[in-house]
Order: C-alpha cells, then sequence, then structure tokens
C-alpha cells in the first residue's frame, strides 16, 4: 500500500510538473501569440475604420465641391445666356433700324423718281398734245 501511496504521489507530482513546464514553454506562448495575433486585427480594424472614416469625409467634401462648382457654372452659364439675348436683342435692334431707315431711304428715293417722272411725263404730255394739235388742225401755236 504504501508502494501505491509513494506511486501515487509520485505520478501526482510528475504530473503537476508536467502541467507547470508545459504552462511555461507551450500555453503562455500560444495565448501570447493569440493575444497579440487579436491585437493587430483590432489594430487593423481600427485602422481601417479610420481610412474609411477618412476616405467618407473626403468623399463628402470632393462631392460639396462639386456642387459649388456646378452651382457656380449654372450661375455663369446664366450670365452668359442673359448676356447673349441681350446682345442678340441688340443686333436686331440694330437691324430693324437699318432695315427701317434704309425702307425710308428707298421710299423717298421712289417718291423722288416718281415726282420727276410725273414731271417728265406731264412735260411730256404738253408737248405731245401741242404737236397733236398741231397736226389735227394743220397749223402751229
Amino acid at each position: 500500500m504504501i508502494n501505491l501511496d509513494i506511486a501515487f504521489v509520485f505520478q501526482l507530482v510528475n504530473f503537476l510538473v508536467l502541467v507547470l513546464l508545459l504552462n511555461v514553454f507551450l500555453y503562455k506562448p500560444i495565448r501570447k501569440q493569440l493575444a497579440d495575433r487579436a491585437a493587430q486585427v483590432n489594430g487593423a480594424k481600427q485602422k481601417s475604420a479610420e481610412v474609411d472614416r477618412e476616405v467618407q469625409e473626403k468623399l463628402a467634401s470632393y462631392e460639396a465641391r462639386m456642387r459649388e462648382i456646378r452651382a457656380g457654372a449654372a450661375d455663369e452659364r446664366g450670365a452668359l445666356k442673359k448676356e447673349a439675348q441681350q446682345q442678340e436683342a441688340a443686333i436686331l435692334d440694330k437691324a430693324r433700324a437699318e432695315a427701317t431707315e434704309s425702307l425710308s431711304a428707298i421710299k423717298a428715293k421712289v417718291a423722288q423718281e416718281a415726282e420727276e417722272a410725273r414731271r417728265m411725263l406731264t412735260a411730256s404730255a404738253e408737248t405731245l398734245s401741242s404737236e397733236i394739235c398741231e397736226k389735227v388742225l394743220g397749223r402751229s401755236l
């Protein structure tokens, strides 16, 4: 029985030494590696979240800037369109004025030519009527 008790105690001490050695040389390094890996994964996740946040901020900034640029372009386009419409109106007014002036000049010229033609016809009519009267009456006036 004593032999059994000593063998049991020896096996128990042997088991405890084995557990202690395994803990020091196997379990603690494995747990340390797992903890380090978990810390690296958490650090990578935090860094990824930070980079994602920065990307979102830059994207929001980019979109805001694009909205400003588009609004500025729309304002500039509106101003240019308004200026073009004003220039178009000025050109049309000038063309109308020139057309009216030209038409007035043509009407005046036609009226003058008609008056000259009327005078010439009146003078020719008098001469012609005198000649006709002379021929019809056979004498000179």
